[in-house]
């Protein structure tokens, strides 16, 4: 095979296009993995009209998992037909942020087919820019880790999302038996975190989203721990101007949450969440919301409230969700809902801009 079908997008262009382009060949420190399930994220789209991704054309997506299909003449430790899930994420890996456990801080960090965060010097950014809602992907060998049998290429190509939940949490700093605010919890973040609970110590979940229908099937994730749900649609007209789901919020949790993960890319929610911390409390972000808070700096430091932002996971927090999973501490096949063929991935990921139904999530088999 010297061609693949890979989705691409074009500076300018309005539209993502399905195109033949050449299988890529490895350089002397690189694997090819043939990808057998690429995770879609809804982002996408956004980013791209934010001018986030700084090679154009470029092939899109950055969560993936297959099997080794060849590798570089200098590679170690990394066979052909290897099981393995890659890990986009390209930092220096050798800042103070990433010897840390920050790798996400890095002045060079970007994701291979999605974006960059800065505008440093990224060579690694501009050498593997291309993504993997392709048959094939080209990566350092360094990027993919070993995926146990226990775990199915579909739950490892979203292993990045569960990982991103494990982030939020971290930053939390929950104490044992606490009560969380989950923010967007219909979507894949927002399921991750659920399913998560029980090895956070989280004694009660709180479930904010649009739809009463769908976050009830949601809090079924939860494994037992009680979950409250407020959905938008069911709150006064008026809530986005009168506080309504703070004051809901404050019904079912009188003392406060002990925290928010907030997950909500615009709108009042994450204010209004906010104000429904307890003491102490801490709300951690990773929705991209471009809505100011609406409270002061006063009112943070009388509540002594916690704002976090986090923009993505670590390689250790993706190491940790495998560990989970591969012992069965964890079971994630139930939050797939979803499967394409690549040659539907245009309509795919106008399926989950429009979220005409419940999309936890979406995978690509090509």
């Amino acid at each position: 095979m010297t061609t693949m079908l890979a989705l691409r997008a074009h500076r300018d262009a309005t539209t993502l296009a399905l195109e033949d382009i050449p299988v890529p060949e490895p350089g002397p420190v690189d694997v090819i993995v043939r990808v057998a399930s690429a995770g879609l994220a809804p982002g996408i789209m956004r980013l791209l009209e934010m001018g986030a991704f700084k090679h154009l054309p470029t092939t899109l997506g950055f969560e993936a998992a297959g099997t080794i299909a060849a590798v570089g003449s200098d590679v170690t430790g990394v066979h052909v037909g290897d099981r393995v899930r890659a890990h986009t994420f390209l930092n220096c890996r050798s800042c103070i942020y990433c010897r840390t456990d920050r790798d996400m801080m890095c002045p060079q960090q970007s994701i291979m087919g999605y974006a960059a965060f800065s505008d440093a010097a990224m060579p690694l950014y501009d050498e593997y820019h291309n993504g993997v809602l392709a048959e094939f992907v080209r990566l350092p060998h360094w990027l993919v880790d070993p995926l146990p049998e226990s775990v199915s290429f579909d739950v490892a190509a979203k292993v990045h999302t569960i990982a991103n939940a494990v982030r939020a949490l971290k930053w939390a700093e929950l104490p044992m038996g606490s009560t969380v605010v989950v923010t967007a919890a219909t979507g894949a973040m927002g399921t991750a975190t659920v399913k998560l609970a029980k090895h956070f110590g989280i004694a009660d979940l709180i479930l904010v989203g649009r739809h009463s229908d769908r976050l009830k099937t949601v809090a079924g994730l939860s494994g037992g721990i009680p979950a409250g749900i407020v959905a938008l649609d069911e709150l006064p007209d008026d809530w986005a101007v009168s506080g309504a789901l703070a004051g809901r919020l404050r019904e079912l949790a009188p003392g406060g949450a002990h925290a928010v993960l907030d997950y909500v890319p615009d709108g009042p929610v994450t204010g209004q969440a906010m104000a429904g911390l307890a003491t102490g409390g801490a709300l951690v972000h990773m929705g991209g919301n471009h809505t100011p808070l609406p409270l002061s700096p006063m009112a943070l430091m009388m509540n002594m409230w916690r704002f976090i932002g986090t923009r993505a996971c670590t390689r250790n927090d993706a190491l940790e969700a495998l560990r989970l999973l591969e012992t069965g501490a964890l079971t994630a096949d139930e939050l797939i809902t979803h499967r394409f063929p690549l040659s539907d991935a245009v309509e795919a990921i106008s399926a989950i801009q429009r979220r005409d139904e419940p999309m936890w999530m979406p995978v690509i088999n090509p």
